[in-house]
């Protein structure tokens, strides 16, 4: 679904700084190889990630739902020399295709990949996040929330995408996914330990600041 008119979506792509050589290349991959490609985050969308990177300058980043590695790459885009991104998720056999666009952006020794369900690695990680981005099955978007909630620093942030789910969410009669996500948004704008914002980006990105 489309959230703005086709022709106001390609101007705002087009008035987008371009796609950087590496991630042009992985998303045409993608496209070419993958099933279900249009779970890539994308030119517009991954530009948005960039920029949220670059403002916080984080230290640490978990990355919930790997996929290709095209939102770790821009998630990664400001973060700090010594900076770590930890990105999970369950399938093996996009490993080799993840470490050569990992490599080729300079990445190699700024990503931990973990392989395997988020529900038990997410506890394992002893760390502090400055920003976590939750991309993976819909389902467990409120407890991949609830698990990371207290590895995030104060001001620290958390998206989540598709949370829009192509417009299903409005609907009466909801499926599975469409009924987690919805209890998901309706989870966040309930806590009052944060402030959120739901942009209508693409399918939809969450935003939410810790604030205590």
């Amino acid at each position: 679904m489309h959230f703005l008119a086709e022709e106001i979506a390609r101007y705002a792509e087009a008035h987008t700084s371009p796609e950087p050589p590496v991630l042009q290349a992985l998303n045409r991959e993608t496209h070419l190889k993958v099933l279900m490609p249009q779970m890539l985050s994308g030119h517009y969308q991954g530009m948005f990630l960039s920029m949220v990177s670059h403002l916080l300058q984080p230290l640490r980043i978990l990355e919930i739902g790997t996929f290709t590695g095209y939102a770790s790459i821009c998630l990664c885009a400001g973060l700090q020399p010594n900076g770590l991104l930890h990105t999970i998720d369950m399938n093996e056999e996009l490993c080799d295709m993840q470490d050569r666009y990992f490599e080729n952006a300079g990445l190699t020794n700024q990503i931990v990949r973990h392989v395997g369900n988020a529900l038990d690695i997410i506890p394992m990680l002893e760390e502090t996040f400055d920003l976590v981005f939750i991309d993976a099955d819909k389902v467990n978007y409120s407890n991949y929330y609830h698990l990371v909630f207290h590895k995030v620093r104060k001001n620290g942030f958390i998206l989540a995408d598709n949370v829009l789910w192509s417009g299903k969410v409005l609907h009466t009669h909801k499926d599975k996914d469409t009924e987690a996500i919805h209890q998901f948004n309706t989870l966040v704008q309930a806590d009052t330990r944060i402030e959120n914002i739901l942009l209508p980006i693409r399918d939809g990105i969450l935003m939410a600041r810790k604030i205590v």
